[in-house]
């Protein structure tokens, strides 16, 4: 699988997790150069509090376009280092 956004190459795994729908991403297949720390925050009922960062790529910024659980509940612990996207990033394989 590889996230795509603005045509550069975000992540790229074929260890992907599926969870309601979405591709997460180990962290490790991140292309770390494009992403900026966010400071919001949102709360999920059964997964935790999820962190997001800001992806720059070729000087345009996504904000909030990824999204990660560092301390997931113990239902999602599955995604514990792993990353999401959406706002427009192309997941495909």
């Amino acid at each position: 699988m590889k996230a795509i956004w603005n045509g550069e190459v975000l992540a790229e795994s074929n260890d992907t997790v599926v969870v309601e729908g979405n591709h997460y991403f180990p962290s490790s297949a991140l292309k770390t150069e494009f992403f900026k720390p966010s400071s919001k925050q949102t709360i999920c009922s059964w997964k935790g509090t999820a962190h997001y960062y800001d992806v720059l790529v070729k000087g345009e910024l996504n904000k909030e376009a990824a999204w990660f659980y560092p301390h997931p509940k113990v239902e999602a612990n599955n995604i514990l280092g792993y990353v999401a996207f959406w706002k427009g990033v192309e997941v495909r394989a």
